[in-house]
């Protein structure tokens, strides 16, 4: 193994141990004392739980995560599926041994710091470029096999773990497990994309080559031109495309205005960014 990818494969064993244990202490310190229910494949261990008691949530999970890596084995990359399986035992004895509970009583303040805790270290977990097992991977079997999107897969674990509540327990639990569903969503953002989001922005302007160049030598951005013509004028003119930092728009913003104070700008939002020094998203 090259020295750099030790150092890569280190650093995600890291990250999975430590997801996991923050994951862990969302589980056992709010989640379980509270009878919330998660979603995914923790969320069906807990719900046994809450009508079986005796069966422990990480042996329950370690179980059901056993078939899905003996069929997944030749469907998953073989980097994906070790740092997975790793991930897996890290979370099953994460469970299994951390055993804290967190003081807070009122219960909405519970789902929502649960979501919060939990969200960390899900996002940290993504961040290592495998998972915890459970439905990642059935996600991932389901789409190589059917060709389910892996959207579906999840949010359908999660509708039927909200039904299961609804039915066997009370709407209220339900809407407490949907909060903490929902924060933890937003934090698992957070923690991937965080305070890096990339602001993707369209230049128009006749001075684009001067502007170009700016960006080129002062900024250090890659940018792309897209020939384009005037609706009205019906002159031609290149279109800049580039992607910046959060914290590199404004200084773009007073680069493109000084080369042409009337310039055209658009600035748009971006979900993720892959790509060389500019990327903010981990390639699974």
């Amino acid at each position: 193994m090259k020295k750099k990818d030790f150092r890569s494969t280190i650093k995600s064993l890291a990250l999975l141990l430590l997801g996991s244990c923050i994951c862990a202490l969302a589980v056992n310190g709010i989640l379980v004392p509270k009878q919330f229910l998660s979603g995914g494949l923790t969320g069906v261990t807990l719900f046994i739980n809450r009508l079986v008691p005796s069966a422990p949530v990480s042996g329950l999970y370690f179980a059901f995560n056993i078939p899905l890596f003996i069929f997944g084995y030749r469907l998953l990359g073989g980097h994906f599926f070790m740092l997975s399986f790793a991930g897996t035992a890290f979370y099953t004895l994460a469970i299994g041994l951390i055993d804290f509970r967190i003081g807070v009583n009122d219960m909405m303040l519970s789902a929502i710091l649960a979501g919060l805790i939990n969200g960390v270290g899900s996002g940290m977990i993504l961040r290592s470029r495998g998972s915890a097992g459970g439905t990642d991977i059935l996600s991932v079997l389901l789409a190589s096999r059917f060709g389910i999107k892996l959207g579906t897969t999840l949010l359908t674990f999660n509708v039927i773990v909200l039904t299961c509540v609804v039915v066997f327990f009370s709407i209220d639990e339900a809407l407490f497990t949907l909060v903490f569903m929902f924060v933890s969503s937003r934090m698992v953002d957070l923690v991937i994309y965080g305070l890096s989001q990339r602001k993707a922005v369209t230049i128009v302007s006749e001075r684009w080559q001067e502007i170009n160049g700016a960006i080129l030598e002062e900024m250090q951005r890659g940018t792309t031109l897209i020939a384009a013509s005037g609706g009205f004028s019906q002159q031609p003119v290149n279109m800049i495309y580039t992607v910046v930092s959060r914290r590199e728009l404004h200084q773009l913003k007073e680069v493109v205005l000084r080369e042409d104070p009337g310039a055209f700008l658009v600035v748009n939002e971006t979900s993720e960014v892959i790509g060389h020094r500019i990327g903010n998203q981990p390639q699974w």
